[in-house]
């Protein structure tokens, strides 16, 4: 068995890569701030990845979180929303690099030609999400927790969610990219977001497996991460589905908020609440999103998610916009009473959410035109 140290990929020290045989492993390590994406976290996941695609003796890949001793774990609870806040009130260029160079990150995940296994335990929220989603197998544990939870800071499921959650049955996509709500391994699995369950104290064992094959192929190694899949059991979600079905299938924000108020009972009630606790604008421009993104290509919503995220910094610079707002409230000055403008679904018109889908670039300048 090959073994070489972990070493930093930069400086910071906040992404470790190292080669365990033919496997090449990625650790995230920033446990202080549960693994949350910085733009030199980005720009160094996306170095190494390069590096390995064209190294014919890494047979595969595995990413995962750095853990935390005596806490709860977490793979990458997203991006680092306190930059996104100072550097749009500050005009900082480099906002506009990291939503760039994390899309197309996440592009090549989803497009690598190696096994990309992500090993997905505890919190994996956001920008967690964009680096998982596109993997080759998506490993989730009894501690997993998933979530786009965008909406809560006046934001939209970006890194692809419009894309992926597009693509999850019926019209769960609407219903997760509209609350945020939190998955455990069995809904995540139902969902189509993740795709075994492996036991967390299993995860070195895993690891070391993949690392002591003898000239793996790319069906070999997925197979021997198989291997320590444990079964599932039954998905608390599915037990609502068809509730979210007819609800979240209405043709608009206010038709769905519409639709809970007037199916009674407890879940109706509990989702009612969470997105009154949202920026209704963003929650109506992230349910255009999502139906678009049903009849686009990755790339194709990369691009717009790209156009999105400049609008909702831009669009109403400063304090005026949702996204700095929610951030202000959740994560800045933790008042947790966010001051939404307009304050109510009802008051969400359509001339509001069209200028988000006006792309601010012509096609042959956009930052994302060379995905493919």
């Amino acid at each position: 068995m090959s073994f070489t140290s972990a070493h930093a990929v930069s400086s910071d020290g906040h992404v470790l890569a190292e080669r365990r045989g033919a496997i090449g492993l990625i650790t995230l390590n920033r446990a202080g701030a549960l693994n949350a994406l910085s733009l030199a976290m980005v720009r160094d996941l996306t170095q190494v990845l390069l590096d390995w695609r064209s190294d014919t003796a890494v047979a595969g890949v595995v990413v995962r979180g750095a853990g935390r001793e005596g806490k709860p774990p977490a793979f990458c609870a997203g991006g680092d929303i306190r930059f996104f806040h100072q550097a749009a009130l500050a005009g900082d260029p480099r906002l506009e690099d990291f939503f760039t160079e994390e899309y197309a990150l996440n592009h090549l995940i989803h497009r690598y030609p190696k096994p990309f296994i992500a090993l997905m335990d505890g919190i994996c929220m956001g920008g967690g999400m964009g680096i998982s989603q596109g993997a080759a197998l998506r490993v989730v544990t009894e501690h997993s927790k998933l979530a786009m939870p965008e909406t809560h800071i006046g934001l939209f499921p970006d890194v692809g969610g419009g894309w992926f959650l597009a693509r999850c049955p019926g019209h769960l996509g609407e219903y997760l990219a509209l609350t945020g709500h939190i998955l455990g391994a069995e809904d995540a699995i139902a969902a189509g977001l993740a795709d075994i369950r492996v036991d967390a104290a299993r995860q070195d064992a895993l690891i070391d497996a993949l690392a002591s094959l003898q000239d793996p192929t790319a069906d070999g190694v997925l197979a021997a991460a198989r291997h320590f899949a444990t079964p599932v059991g039954a998905a608390p979600l599915d037990a609502h589905r068809a509730e979210i079905d007819a609800c979240f299938s209405r043709d608009a924000l206010a038709t769905i908020d519409a639709a809970l108020a007037g199916a009674g009972g407890a879940f109706a009630l509990a989702t009612r609440q969470a997105l009154a606790k949202r920026s209704p604008l963003m929650m109506a421009v992230t349910l255009e999103q999502v139906r678009r993104a049903r009849q686009m290509t990755l790339a194709e919503d990369l691009r717009l998610e790209r156009d999105l995220v400049r609008h909702c910094f831009w669009l109403r610079p400063g304090t005026a916009s949702e996204t700095v707002e929610g951030i202000r409230a959740l994560a800045v000055d933790k008042d947790h009473h966010p001051r939404w403008n307009p304050p109510h679904i009802a008051d969400v018109t359509p001339e509001m959410v069209a200028p988000f889908f006006a792309s601010p670039w012509p096609a042959h300048v956009h930052p994302l035109r060379a995905l493919d």
